[in-house]
């Protein structure tokens, strides 16, 4: 656009040049015109008619026109040609500046790009190395770590092991033969006891029972002394744990409730805790819901007949403190009846009716005890003692 007006304008400055110039020939020839005339006149002074002294001017005026126009036209033509000119040279200056310098910048942006590029290249390629390094060494540590760690696990599973061969290895046998010796004396009493009841007149005679079972006792004692089954003098590595958990009851409920407390040597150590029928479900709660045992899981219940007495073992664990114990109650043989544990541990549903099934144990609470082997038609109960086939052909 700003072309196009500096053309037109140069075209309209070119006319108005050619104009002034044609004006300035016509006024130039009418002076020569009007000094020749003026030559031509006579010398006495007569002066020529007006009209004949104007119309020799005015064929002149006529003449001019004609070359006056052409003359325009031409300086019209050459002016447009010179503004063109400019014009096409002006164009040509502005590209050539604007190409040279659009050049130069894209050529500057292109080596400022390619050392941004190098520099980033550069830069990343030392990380690169720095973390390589870093992670030899991280992996050389651990690799050090990990071999003097495995150093000191087989020096100390040596040390053990020599440990035990040197003196464990005696100390439990003798622990395992006292507990044989008095497993069997134990049975052999129990087994003469039930003879002597049975020959005073069966099992309803209480003072028999009694008198059976303190004999029993008394022959069972004696014999654990006999073959050297007393209680070993070496301490369990859960004694810490038994103190805790008596500490702890008796602290809360009273030292009653508690008849007895030992570590079952025969049961991988675990802490036992023996209770009386009437403390038991209060004791079993107390393990689960207080803060510093919490026995939330009960992996095991059965129950056992002694001919004496029957009783109900329950292993508990507590998950958080990745701690076990063992509880225990006595019931009598003619009545068993205790509270169940159903309503703290549902996983005693199915132990409980097991134990009822086999053995007869009845569990108060119980939201359905049934019996889940034998059927409800079965007469008697296997795993008693006096377990009579009701037909003994089958």
């Amino acid at each position: 656009m700003d072309e196009e007006k500096d053309l037109a304008q140069r075209k309209r400055e070119a006319a108005e040049r050619a104009k002034q110039l044609a004006r300035e020939k016509l006024a130039a020839r009418q002076a020569t015109e009007q000094a020749k005339s003026s030559d031509s006149v006579p010398d006495d002074g007569v002066k020529a008619p007006s009209d004949l002294s104007t119309q020799p001017a005015n064929k002149e005026t006529d003449a001019a026109q004609p070359a006056s126009a052409e003359d325009l036209a031409a300086a019209k033509k050459r002016a447009a040609e010179e503004a063109r000119a400019r014009a096409a040279e002006l164009r040509r200056q502005r590209e050539a500046a604007s190409g040279a310098g659009a050049g130069d910048d894209l050529e500057a942006a292109k080596k400022k790009a390619a050392e941004e590029a190098r520099a980033k290249a550069a830069e990343l390629r030392r990380q690169r190395e720095a973390a390589e390094s870093g992670a030899e060494d991280d992996l050389e540590l651990a690799k050090k770590k990990a071999a003097a760690a495995a150093k000191a696990r087989a020096a100390a599973l040596a040390k053990q092991k020599a440990a035990e061969a040197s003196g464990d290895d005696d100390e439990l046998a003798k622990q395992k033969a006292a507990a044989a010796a008095k497993a069997k004396a134990a049975a052999a009493a129990k087994a003469r006891a039930a003879a002597l009841a049975k020959q005073q007149g069966g099992a309803g005679d209480e003072g028999a029972k009694q008198k059976a079972a303190a004999a029993a006792r008394a022959k069972a004692a004696a014999a654990g002394e006999d073959g050297g089954a007393a209680k070993p003098s070496a301490s369990s590595p859960n004694d810490p744990l038994l103190q805790k958990y008596v500490r702890i009851i008796e602290e809360h409920l009273g030292p009653d409730v508690l008849e007895d407390a030992y570590i079952n040597r025969l049961a991988k150590d675990v802490p036992t805790l023996v209770v009386p029928k009437e403390a038991y479900y209060k004791v079993a709660e107390f393990l689960k819901y207080n803060e510093q045992l919490r026995f939330d899981y009960l992996s095991e219940l059965h129950g056992t007949d002694f001919q004496t007495h029957m009783e109900v073992y329950v292993h508990l664990y507590s998950y958080p403190n990745r701690q076990p114990v063992a509880l225990k109650v006595k019931i009598e043989r003619d009545n068993p009846e205790v509270d169940s544990l159903v309503p703290l541990w549902p996983g005693a549903n199915w132990p409980e009716c097991e134990a009822y099934d086999l053995l007869g144990i009845r569990f108060r609470g119980h939201p359905n005890l049934i019996r889940i082997f034998l059927g409800e038609q079965w007469v008697g109960h296997p795993l008693r003692k006096d377990y009579e086939p009701y037909d003994a052909e089958v």
